[in-house]
């Protein structure tokens, strides 16, 4: 139900582009991966609980057992994310400590050795190797594991990720594109319910689709289209699915 491509998972940012501060680049990145993240759980809500709807309304016209389920789809995929996240998120924020301490422990054994290696970072990124040495003896004075931390590891030790923010965010990005279809498909007209809820399922995954494009970098035509036909085979199965055991045991 839920995808992998989670904050947890995706933080990690890329080398900084040469000229920028390394902090402001992982920030950036970390901002961007959120955003992703919520249009991925978003998505998720919308294309999981649309097929749960429209296989129970292929099977009965009862608007209280297709809500009833949709509720209970809705309330489950919230709680799976959320639990999700946390124990992912959990996990990387064990790893960054692990490094950090790490870090810290190589920096009272081996002062001398960080330093040189604190200098060859800046020296890579286009320093002068005098000027490298100058930046590397300053900032580790200033705080040598917050330098190290954010120039080796990507990591701010004072912004670790935060597990019960990446479960809240999670939950509601999946509620809010899950209350879509749900609502759609109340629809009091038994006839236009399934076709009401189709059209806004694929209108909200363009979007969704669109979104995550333009956060990504991506071809917005191509994203569009994954989600859509990802959606749309969705559906398609569980109307099957509702149609043919909803008839058979009904």
């Amino acid at each position: 139900m839920r995808d992998n491509a989670t904050p947890s998972e995706t933080a990690t940012a890329a080398s900084p582009h040469e000229g920028e501060p390394t902090q402001h680049v992982a920030n950036t990145a970390s901002q961007l991966n959120w955003l992703r993240a919520g249009v991925l759980g978003a998505n998720d809500g919308i294309v999981s609980t649309a097929g749960l709807v429209i296989g129970v309304a292929a099977a009965t016209a009862n608007r209280g057992a297709i809500f009833t389920a949709g509720l209970a789809g809705l309330a489950a995929g919230a709680m799976s994310m959320a639990v999700g996240e946390y124990v992912s998120v959990s996990t990387q924020r064990d790893t960054e400590k692990a490094m950090l301490a790490k870090e810290r422990r190589e920096l009272h054994e081996k002062p001398q050795d960080e330093l040189d290696e604190l200098a060859g970072i800046y020296e890579s990124k286009g320093l002068q190797p005098d000027l490298a040495r100058e930046v590397a003896v300053a900032l580790t004075h200033h705080d040598a594991l917050t330098a190290h931390a954010e120039a080796e590891l990507f990591i701010d030790p004072s912004e670790l990720t935060n597990p019960w923010h990446a479960a809240f965010a999670s939950m509601v990005s999946f509620t809010l594109g899950a209350l879509l279809p749900l609502i759609a498909v109340l629809n009091p007209s038994h006839t236009w319910r399934l076709p009401g809820t189709v059209v806004t399922v694929l209108v909200a995954l363009a979007l969704t689709g669109y979104v995550s494009a333009r956060l990504g970098g991506a071809r917005i035509g191509r994203a569009v289209a994954r989600v859509v036909a990802g959606g749309i085979i969705a559906m398609a199965v569980t109307y099957a699915i509702g149609r043919l055991f909803g008839t058979a045991i009904g």
